[in-house]
């Protein structure tokens, strides 16, 4: 795995809940799993349109060690393994869910070809 040279530079809060939830797919799963609760890797990877196995992979290792996703290995043949998000990962979402609303009214002023309301996030 790689491990880079240099730790990073973090000097302010906004830095580090960018770190954890920002970027093209952190933000989609921590939504997709707000949404339907729990899912298993198959359901997952069907509600995430366009990702690889590799990204949605090394994602929610991430979100994992960052305590926003949990995964639940059953012990049963074959094996069941679900994901959900922690108590830390669901007070993410509100944060998103602003984030969306600020964006679709700034997003409405500035083109006439607006970007639909997100679905996933549930905003109103």
């Amino acid at each position: 795995m790689y491990k880079q040279k240099m730790e990073k530079d973090i000097r302010c809060p906004l830095e580090y809940g960018l770190e954890i939830f920002g970027g093209k797919w952190k933000s989609r799963i921590i939504c997709v799993l707000a949404e339907k609760g729990f899912l298993r890797y198959s359901s997952l990877r069907k509600e995430m349109a366009n990702i690889t196995d590799a990204v949605l992979a090394s994602t929610l290792k991430e979100l994992i060690t960052n305590e926003i996703v949990e995964r639940k290995q059953y012990n049963e043949i074959p094996p069941r393994v679900e994901y959900s998000l922690t108590k830390k990962g669901i007070s993410v979402v509100p944060i998103l869910q602003n984030i969306c609303q600020w964006s679709g009214a700034y997003l409405k002023e500035e083109s006439e070809n607006a970007l639909p309301q997100c679905q996933k996030c549930d905003h109103k």
